[in-house]
């Protein structure tokens, strides 16, 4: 068992709200300050604009800025002002790093030039995560315009972007390009620039490797470019090479070369007409290293004023969350057996009190709430007393065994968000009063923490069972949804789970995930039980009835039964686009029967217009749980495309009725699938699903042969030995006389 060292507990929480405090704050300092905005689809509107229909104008190009207030703010930029130019180019190294407080110094900067400008993606803009940064500033890295008769070609010289993929993007731009003339940047140069020695220790450092040169300056040279500028060494350099001009352009701010080609420069470009004039313009200014040195400290005043210092308190803070991880996770004893100190089960046949905690039950038809009443009733038979305790909904049916606790908000019609009243002492009361030997979680958040609170005051068993892939659900939190996916729903999950005395996981794939992401705690894979004789009870009169009703008595018409919510996790839309493949190429005639409801519907119902889908497919709506059994009965085919499942219970219930399974691969379906044997599990793509779809469709008898092979295999998952299995993973940690658990309690 753990020794638990509460000295560390309020460092660990002083941190967490530290760490939120600061993540607050800098929200807060994004809203209020220039919120990063992708500025080269504005600017190269504008530049279109301004050349639109013309066949003479200029451009300037500058390269190496880095930040430069006293030589590219205060003396190029009002020289660039009072130029006849149409648009600025920097040719890469704009900054001189890719911190926040840069970019966003630089587009002040440039704030203060009249022309529009456009920004080459240079090393100094990917140095310290600076690439999501020039995304969210300017946009992609390798983008084109056309503007005037000129075509422009930013390349990404960096490593950022793969070089094969730029090539081919490469190859198609200028094989399309009808301009008269074509210039493009990469801010590494592909040929050898002379400089002096105190610039350039070895060419490697400033110049592309020679396979990727090679293959460039050859690509460049056939297809008419007239030049590629670069940036990267401190000087104004111009070389021909295979009838393309290279030009070198470094003098816009930073350090100059001591030699005589070191100037503060930029590069004009005339264009008229066919002809394209490139020249230096050089400048006679320069800056004193007193000038330089408290620019230097100026702009490190202003990045810890406004950005820096928050990212020093975030590492700082960042750094004792690890320095507490390291002592817990390797300075702190633990023991992760079993404690055969515990004394044993007294009566090992005594029937259980198990309280059950969910954020939502039925009447709210969903999978969780249906595996939580198959549980239940799993259980019963067996002599063991259940509790449910529940959020309260409206029409709920009067029930001995649940307990719905107050709402403090109530949930919208067709949906299971309802906030229960966590904090009520009557819950408290009346789950003491039935005197739990054990309590069951079912979510890991809100009514399923309740439940871990109360586990822990009564000194009885937690156990949790992960239902619910809870990343697929960032569509519906009210927070960044790459910060939910990627990491706050797997932190919940693992706290959670972490805390509990064990985890049940339906499937070998949920198990893999768990410990993939950090759980601790023992895990039983344990797949929800379907009723097995209910779904293959057929009632032929209801069946002929159901079918006459649905328009389904067609002559050879086949029918396809989706069991389904109608929500973004659920995947419905691909399935319409699947019909769509399908109804395009299939010989035979089908309609798909689509049971569920969900806040999807109505766009669904659109697409379903839209696509003139309207014969093949009807959408039914929220059908009972008891009758569902029925409309798989009416069915040669179920098919499905959700990729949230942890275990796809209602494909058991369709194979438990004999219908084999096409199906989108993922977590939760490739567990139960057998490819070519009981089904199908296709990628995701329309094409693909709707192929195996049409080919059960035509093929009578491998549909018939798959049908009896899901049926076979449905009968192992039947409920009858899912209450057993599952009191048997209660019996591993009730203990008679004790609160104590056999198991370390996790944090």
């Amino acid at each position: 068992m753990a020794r638990r060292d509460r000295r560390f507990g309020w460092r660990f929480y002083a941190c967490c709200l530290l760490v939120v405090g600061l993540a607050t704050g800098k929200f807060w300092l994004g809203l209020n300050g220039n919120a990063p905005e992708a500025a080269h689809a504005e600017t190269i509107d504008a530049i279109q604009a301004q050349l639109s229909g013309k066949t003479k104008y200029r451009f300037a190009v500058v390269g190496n800025i880095n930040n430069s207030i006293g030589i590219f703010e205060h003396k190029i930029i009002p020289k660039l002002n009072e130029a006849d130019i149409d648009f600025v180019v920097s040719a890469g190294n704009a900054v001189t790093s890719g911190g926040e407080d840069k970019y966003r110094a630089l587009r002040s900067m440039f704030a203060k030039l009249k022309a529009p400008y456009v920004l080459a993606f240079g090393e100094n803009e990917r140095k310290a995560l600076g690439s999501y940064r020039f995304y969210d500033h300017y946009g992609p890295y390798v983008h084109a315009f056309v503007a005037g008769n000129a075509r422009f070609l930013f390349l990404d010289s960096t490593g950022k972007t793969s070089w094969n993929w730029q090539f081919s993007w490469l190859a198609e731009e200028l094989s399309k390009s009808k301009s008269q003339h074509t210039f493009a940047f990469c801010p590494t140069t592909p040929v050898p620039v002379g400089v002096s020695e105190d610039f350039n220790d070895d060419p490697e450092d400033y110049i592309l490797e020679e396979s990727v040169r090679e293959k460039l300056v050859a690509q460049l040279a056939g297809n008419d470019v007239d030049a590629v500028f670069s940036t990267g060494l401190p000087v104004y350099s111009s070389s021909q090479m295979l009838d393309v001009r290279f030009v070198m352009t470094g003098g816009a701010g930073g350090l100059l070369d001591s030699d005589d080609n070191g100037h503060y420069h930029y590069v004009l470009v005339t264009v008229d007409g066919e002809r394209a004039a490139i020249e230096p313009v050089l400048l006679d200014i320069g800056q004193s290293p007193i000038q330089r040195a408290y620019e230097g400290l100026w702009l490190a005043f202003l990045s810890l004023l406004y950005v820096g210092y928050l990212d020093i308190l975030l590492t700082l803070a960042a750094a004792v969350l690890v320095a507490v991880w390291i002592y817990r996770a390797f300075l702190e004893d633990r023991d992760f057996y079993p404690s055969y100190d515990a004394p044993p089960i007294v009566n090992p046949t005594r029937p259980l009190r198990v309280a059950m905690f969910t954020n939502s039950y039925l009447p709210f038809v969903g999978g969780v709430p249906v595996a939580i009443d198959r549980l239940r009733q799993s259980l019963e038979p067996l002599g063991h007393k259940v509790m449910v305790v529940t959020p309260d909904v409206a029409d709920a049916p009067e029930d001995d065994c649940c307990h719905r606790l107050p709402l403090l908000l109530r949930a919208k019609p067709g949906s299971a968000v309802a906030i229960a009243n966590i904090f009520s002492r009557k819950a408290f009361k009346e789950v003491k009063s039935f005197k739990p030997d054990v309590v069951h979680l079912h979510h890991p958040f809100w009514v399923g923490s309740l439940g871990l609170f109360v586990a822990r005051r009564l000194g009885v068993p937690a156990i949790y069972t992960y239902h619910t892939r809870l990343e697929s659900f960032a569509h519906a939190v009210p927070l960044p949804s790459a910060f939910f996916r990627n990491f706050l729903a797997h932190f919940i999950v693992r706290r959670f789970a972490n805390r509990c005395d064990s985890v049940i996981v339906p499937t070998d794939s949920a198990e893999h995930y768990l410990r993939a992401i950090g759980v601790r705690s023992p895990i039983q894979i344990q797949p929800t039980g379907i009723e097995c004789q209910r779904f293959q009870n057929r009632d032929t009169r209801l069946s002929e009835s159901l079918k006459s009703q649905l328009g389904l008595d067609r002559y050879g018409c086949r029918t396809l039964v989706c069991v389904s919510r109608l929500s973004p996790e659920k995947n419905v839309s691909f399935i319409v686009d699947g019909i769509a493949e399908l109804a395009a190429d299939c010989p035979v005639d089908f309609t798909l029967l689509i049971l569920g409801d969900g806040p999807q519907r109505q766009f669904l119902e659109a697409k379903i217009e839209r696509l003139g889908l309207q014969k093949h497919i009807r959408l039914l709506g929220s059908v009972p749980p008891k009758e569902v059994a029925n409309y798989y009965h009416l069915g040669d085919l179920f098919v499905f495309a959700s990729q949230a499942e942890t275990q796809g219970m209602v494909i058991l219930e369709a194979m438990a009725a004999g219908l084999p399974v096409v199906a989108v691969r993922a977590s939760g379906i490739d567990d139960f699938i057998v490819d070519g044997h009981n089904g199908y599990k296709t990628l995701l793509q329309p094409q693909e699903w709707a192929e195996k779809v049409r080919r059960l469709l035509i093929n009578n008898r491998e549909l018939d042969q798959m049908g009896r092979n899901a049926m076979r295999l449905a009968m192992n998952f039947d409920t009858s030995r899912f209450g057993v299995a599952i009191s048997r993973v209660y019996r591993q940690y009730v203990r008679e006389g004790t609160t104590s658990t056999p198991y370390a309690e996790h944090t």
